[in-house]
């Protein structure tokens, strides 16, 4: 069983305006069972988009501390981890302590659990961007 992730509205739009023109059923699956909330509410130990975020993964394993990103924005974030790939996908909206189970690139499993969100756009007060 998934964990429960929260989304705030702005990422909500913006990531399905995304998904028109790049298919992506995982993360269609993942906004599909998020639970929505105004960025202004967002509580400030979940991961947004460009949140910094460190989590670790089971296997092998390893602690990564990256920025999740939108595809245009790859170019500016030398820490950055696209939304697109199935890790950016795992991380959206999930809360520091909350661990996931997620298909690594050769397609076995392993499970990624968030540490810290040492940066949060909407706990910064932008949530404009």
């Amino acid at each position: 069983m998934k964990p429960n992730i929260t989304v705030s509205t702005l990422d909500i739009e913006r990531l399905e305006a995304l998904l028109e023109t790049n298919h992506n059923q995982a993360l269609a699956d993942e906004l599909a069972r998020a639970i929505a909330v105004e960025p202004e509410d967002i509580p400030a130990n979940v991961v947004t988009m460009r949140s910094q975020v460190r989590f670790e993964i089971e296997n092998p394993p390893q602690q990564l501390c990256l920025t999740l990103a939108y595809p245009k924005d790859m170019a500016e974030l030398p820490d950055g981890i696209s939304i697109l790939t199935p890790i950016g996908t795992a991380l959206l909206g999930l809360a520091v302590g909350d661990s996931i189970a997620w298909p690594r690139p050769d397609g076995q499993m392993t499970t990624l659990r968030i540490l810290e969100v040492p940066y949060q756009p909407e706990r910064a007060g932008e949530t404009f961007r």
